[in-house]
């Protein structure tokens, strides 16, 4: 069983939903990253989703994409970002980290480490899953396997324009849990319709038996816990990256660890789902 089946059980078991923050590695500043994330779980992160970043996202709005173009110009890559996780593994056993962004760094990284080297050294620095954004299920079955043989997770997303077909599939590759898009278009969105979540939600457990998490739109606790009366966990990211990027430089992991307790305090006053 992975870390992250491993945490979503546990939180199950006790009626809890996951809260799942995400920064992009490398941000604010270039050796910040291990740290923050230490302060994530301080504030209740139950697992960690680390951006990596990359030059053309096609899923990021304005306000990851700027985190990622910055991470770049600071030498910020895939073998940083490894190194990063491997950091926080020095005095952190039991939090999952999922990488999530793109196909060109891992197929990069394996171009010049060798085949297969990033499941390799990914399994090697401590990460738990993988959330890639353009590798669709049709063509992704070894690389789930590779993951899989290594005690990681393949996650998936699924939108509200994902089709049945499409959700079945995801079914029967995902581990973990599947990420639910909540709305059209990218991140950082804040037209978040909680009630169009609600109807999606039993349609996809219809195909996936696995926890679904939902993000995109989700910025205070109020919304946390709309989407967490019907969701396993609840995804934030957009708004930790804009309070990483205004709070001074020594004080970024004790605003964002603030931030990230109001909403844990709230997600577990609901009661089981």
């Amino acid at each position: 069983m992975s870390r992250i089946q491993h945490t979503m059980s546990a939180l199950a078991a006790k009626g809890q939903r996951a809260l799942i923050p995400y920064i992009t590695a490398g941000f604010p500043q270039p050796d910040i990253t291990p740290s923050l994330m230490h302060h994530m779980v301080q504030g209740g992160a139950d697992i960690i989703e680390l951006g990596v970043p990359f030059s053309d996202p096609m899923a990021d709005g304005p306000v990851i994409q700027q985190a990622g173009e910055q991470a770049l110009r600071d030498g910020i890559g895939m073998t940083q970002v490894l190194a990063m996780v491997s950091s926080f593994r020095q005095t952190d056993d039991s939090t999952p980290v999922v990488l999530m962004g793109y196909a060109n760094p891992i197929e990069r990284y394996d171009l010049s480490h060798g085949k297969d080297a990033f499941v390799r050294d990914a399994k090697a620095a401590g990460v738990d899953g993988v959330l890639v954004v353009d590798y669709p299920p049709e063509e992704c079955e070894a690389f789930a396997a590779a993951l899989r043989a290594q005690d990681m997770d393949l996650i998936f997303l699924l939108a509200p324009t994902s089709t049945d077909a499409r959700m079945a599939l995801v079914g029967q590759l995902a581990t973990g849990y599947v990420y639910y898009v909540s709305l059209k278009g990218v991140t950082g969105a804040g037209h978040l319709d909680t009630d169009a979540v609600a109807q999606m939600l039993p349609r996809i457990r219809k195909h996936i038996s696995i926890p679904v998490g939902v993000g995109f739109g989700i910025r205070d606790a109020d919304t946390a816990c709309a989407v967490g009366a019907q969701a396993d966990a609840v995804v934030i990211g957009s708004k930790i990256i804009q309070i990483a990027q205004t709070s001074p430089k020594d004080e970024v992991g004790t605003h964002v660890q603030a931030f990230l307790s109001g909403i844990k305090t709230a997600l577990n006053t609901l009661g089981p789902r």
